[in-house]
């Protein structure tokens, strides 16, 4: 049985001092690859460096809006640069977050639209996150137009899910679906087309039900698709069969 984190910030420094011992649990566990999003330019080169030194792992390039103070207006001229350079599987982590205080939101605008249309003309999938902005989101993905990718961590609606997957897109699950309060990803897991679905821990970060408090790692992964597999009535191995065709289809694995 073969999973793939589609969202795991190995990268992180939370991994620096047993970066080896992590990749070596996720293995065991059956997470044979890691989709790997950046979060800045600064951090693009440790990305990439994080990546070659092991196999299975994907990087994606972005800048995310929630670093929105790091980010220069020529990082996405240079941004351009990487993905016509490296190669990466995406373009992100990107998107909008309307829920944290402070962030500017048409400075926010301003790079996920020059991320979404440079996937546009890379023909790359997206990794989008989006937080009290899921509409937005939608309808900026609609007026591009020719884009695929995943919103990841998805809080959305079933509407919203929808109208997601008839763009293109599919939808990112992790730790919180393990929590018995999270009904309404608990409902969405249990009525949405399994075709659609891909798995993801967001390590070391949303840590799931298991580990609450500590730091995430992608091993955790098995454990985010038994909770998936119990509230679907289904065996494990079809979904990580599935998820992990999903993951495949969409970066090209």
């Amino acid at each position: 049985m073969q999973l793939i984190d589609s969202h795991c910030h190995l990268d992180a420094d939370e991994f620096d001092l047993d970066r080896d011992a992590v990749l070596s649990r996720a293995q065991a566990a059956g997470v044979g690859m890691q989709i790997v999003p950046a979060v800045t330019a600064a951090s693009w080169p440790k990305l990439k460096q994080t990546c070659a030194a092991a196999s299975g792992l994907h990087p994606a390039y972005g800048l995310h809006p929630m670093f929105l103070s790091e980010h220069r207006p020529e990082h996405l001229a240079q941004l351009r640069e990487w993905v016509e350079r490296e190669a990466p599987v995406a373009i992100g982590e990107c998107g909008l977050d309307f829920f944290v205080e402070g962030l500017d939101a048409d400075s926010q605008r301003h790079y996920f639209q020059g991320q979404l249309e440079l996937a546009r003309e890379f023909q790359l999938p997206l990794v989008v996150h989006a937080r009290r902005a899921v509409d937005e989101v939608i309808q900026r993905i609609r007026r591009t137009g020719r884009l695929r990718g995943v919103v990841h961590s998805f809080s959305g609606s079933p509407e919203q899910a929808r109208q997601l997957w008839d763009q293109g897109f599919l939808i990112g699950l992790g730790g919180p679906l393990t929590y018995p309060r999270a009904n309404r990803l608990r409902t969405l897991v249990t009525q949405m087309p399994l075709e659609f679905l891909l798995l993801e821990t967001d390590a070391p970060d949303q840590p799931d039900a298991g580990i609450r408090g500590q730091r995430n790692e992608p091993a955790r992964l098995l454990d985010i698709a038994q909770t998936v597999a119990e509230l679907r009535g289904q065996p494990i191995e079809e979904v990580a069969a599935q998820t992990t065709a999903n993951a495949r289809r969409l970066f090209a694995l």
